[in-house]
């Protein structure tokens, strides 16, 4: 097991900047960070990459669907042609800072809504799109990992079943999930069965609280989320994804209005602490 932090708490956009907050997440006992990867070029991820392997962190990217003109459900062709061109740029800048998966809402554009639930035919679309980004995916070694996401974000695929389900049916070995505990929080009856019962098709777990705050201090059950996930045998990486309000157009979009820490050094150390002990407990 690995522990990771995702850096969207401070920035959609990495660099040199972010060197001593990089050395002391690092001096923390992190082994790696989500790298946010929402624009730029892959030699600019290079660079990063570059500066991580100096600070001795690994790293894997985090991203979204931009906006409807790449919406992988589109029924215009030209759109899930820019749909497939953005993963596959995803995969180029995943290659480029030296991570092995990219990971998030990869299936829809986050806040837009038909009014009705998924169709098969939007299905049928997001799998074309998933099973040609996974092609190029697979020849450069990445790992292109969906995110099951709540209600009030997105329709595509709400539960760890839908999610599963899903990527069962693109049945592409470059193609697998995620598991985040806040979302698992609001859309799953039993959180901590559906991940025992999807565990075979995870790869990827985020560790978020209940309110996006401190891993520790809410009401997610860690002892027994820990304990489902050790016992599964995932020995992948546990990753913290919590936000603020930093940064107002993804406060905004993930619906941050308020803090939920005393600072963001309470998050990355009090939740590090959270995860190895209650991993070590496990």
């Amino acid at each position: 097991m690995k522990i990771g932090f995702c850096m969207l708490l401070w920035t959609t956009s990495l660099g040199e900047e972010h060197r001593a907050l990089l050395e002391d997440i690092k001096a923390t006992g992190y082994d790696g960070v989500e790298v946010p990867m929402f624009g730029g070029t892959p030699e600019e991820y290079a660079k990063t990459g570059k500066m991580l392997d100096e600070i001795g962190l690994e790293r894997n990217g985090i991203s979204v669907i931009p906006s409807l003109e790449q919406n992988p459900l589109s029924e215009d062709t030209a759109v899930r042609r820019a749909a497939v061109d953005y993963l596959k740029w995803l995969v180029d800048c995943t290659v480029a800072v030296g991570g092995k998966q990219v990971a998030g809402p990869l299936h829809q554009v986050l806040g837009e809504f038909t009014g009705v639930g998924p169709t098969q035919r939007e299905f049928e679309l997001a799998r074309d799109v998933h099973k040609q980004a996974c092609d190029y995916a697979q020849e450069h070694g990445i790992t292109i990992v969906l995110e099951a996401v709540n209600r009030f974000e997105s329709y595509f695929a709400n539960t760890m079943d839908d999610l599963c389900g899903y990527v069962e049916s693109v049945g592409h070995p470059a193609l697998s999930t995620m598991y985040d505990t806040f979302h698992a929080n609001i859309e799953e009856t039993d959180p901590v069965a559906a991940f025992t019962r999807n565990s075979k098709n995870i790869s990827y777990v985020h560790i978020s609280e209940n309110d996006r705050g401190v891993p520790g201090r809410g009401h997610v059950p860690w002892a027994e989320t820990f304990s489902a996930i050790k016992s599964s045998g995932y020995d992948g990486w546990l990753t913290i994804e919590a936000f603020g309000r930093g940064l107002p157009e993804l406060a905004a979009a993930t619906r941050v209005w308020r803090d939920f820490a005393e600072s963001p050094e309470a998050v990355y150390r009090d939740g590090y602490k959270t995860i190895r002990s209650g991993w070590d407990a496990a």
